[in-house]
């Protein structure tokens, strides 16, 4: 005997029919699962070993002789660089660099040898693409930390024929030896700052656009009659039980993305297991919440699509991952904490770097809590839209 649908409470009604869209519509499954289960794996393995490795460079050595054959030698053992052509000529290694076939390349001047022989003063050169700022940045870093020593070849080469030992040139070349300790990151692994950090800014798009397209698609395919009937009139009913196997399913996500990155790729991490994916969870209801709040104000998901889109891009910028937020314009700086991604990685930090308990981080943890607080002070708005019909017809 089955059970008559009238006598199922309106939570379990409508439950059961966003159950039935869900199976029937591949572009659930697709997006509240397999992209954010991409989304994981191409994070966990797109810095491979943690650092930059073999970009291409080239040579221009207009030298040729047994110093230049010398440094060449030295650039290719250098793990961060992979030396992929040899120029006779600046131009043509200019053009590649434009085109980005290589990001920089080193000019061992005519006469270089004969020059440090005779303490001329040689100069070696070398160019970078700095339009990707962080490529740019390592090819620099692996040319100015190769070359350095070279600066006082010419030095070392005159006190040798004056008859000065190798321990008194090493003496006055080298008064104070420079030992280097990062703290935090020693290994300067970008993995560590970066993997789990931009997992969740891309996963906080995810969030916003299902939520969004979940709860706009009442409206846009003119069902929310429907889906009210089913709540019994009770937008808050009928929202929550909307939304709440997204909610499951973001996550068990959540939770198992900090798995992988904390004990399968075993990222450091000194804070507390528990309170890390308790703050996942509470992203994540505080992400679905600001998606709502932003949809109830203008219910029309053809246009406010793109809104969605922009507020979760400037996530990875506000976030303060590539850029410290101390340091930004005084407004930015202020409207960087309007997202649940902002405060996610700030705990997420405390609890990465300092170890910081409760204490450092309760203020983000109650600024997620506002979050389901706002979403449902507009519910009323957006009740008013689904009974009005009046933005069906918005495309």
């Amino acid at each position: 005997m089955e059970d008559n649908p009238n006598t199922k409470s309106p939570f379990r009604r409508v439950l059961k029919r966003e159950f039935n869209r869900m199976v029937s519509r591949r572009i659930y499954f697709g997006t509240a699962i397999v992209l954010p289960l991409f989304t994981l794996f191409f994070m966990a393995t797109i810095f491979g070993s943690g650092e930059m490795e073999n970009l291409p460079v080239g040579i221009v050595d207009l030298d040729n002789t047994a110093t230049s054959r010398s440094i060449t030698r030295t650039i290719e053992a250098v793990p961060t660089l992979l030396v992929t052509k040899h120029f006779i000529n600046e131009m043509e290694a200019r053009r590649l660099v434009q085109t980005k076939d290589i990001y920089g390349y080193l000019v061992i001047p005519h006469n270089f040898e004969q020059d440090a022989v005779t303490g001329k003063g040689p100069i070696l050169s070398y160019y970078y693409h700095y339009a990707l700022l962080a490529v740019g940045g390592e090819v620099m870093a692996a040319f100015e930390t190769t070359l350095k020593p070279m600066e006082v070849t010419p030095i070392a080469m005159e006190a040798e024929e004056l008859g000065v030992s190798t321990e008194e040139i090493e003496t006055f070349l080298l008064p104070i030896q420079a030992s280097d300790h990062p703290v935090y990151n020693p290994a300067l692994n970008y993995s560590i700052y970066l993997s789990q950090s931009f997992f969740f800014v891309l996963f906080q798009i995810i969030i916003l656009l299902v939520t969004l397209y979940v709860v706009g698609s009442e409206l846009k395919f003119k069902t929310g009659d429907d889906w009210l009937g089913c709540a019994n009139n009770n937008i808050v009913t009928a929202v929550i039980a909307k939304v709440l196997p997204y909610t499951v399913i973001f996550c068990i996500e959540g939770v198992f993305a900090n798995y992988i990155m904390f004990h399968i790729l075993h990222l450091p991490f000194s804070g507390s297991w528990l309170m890390l994916n308790l703050s996942t969870i509470l992203f994540i209801l505080a992400t679905q919440s600001l998606s709502i709040f932003i949809f109830s104000i203008f219910p029309a998901i053809a246009l406010i699509i793109s809104i969605i889109s922009m507020v979760g891009s400037l996530g990875a910028t506000l976030s303060g991952i590539t850029f410290p937020v101390d340091n930004m314009y005084p407004i930015v700086h202020d409207v960087s904490y309007l997202l649940p991604v902002r405060h996610y990685t700030e705990i997420v930090q405390t609890m990465l770097y300092t170890n910081g308990s409760y204490q450092y981080y309760w203020t983000s943890i109650v600024v997620f809590l506002i979050f389901p607080f706002l979403a449902l002070l507009l519910l009323p708005r957006l009740k008013k839209a689904i009974i009005s019909h009046k933005y069906d017809d918005i495309e």
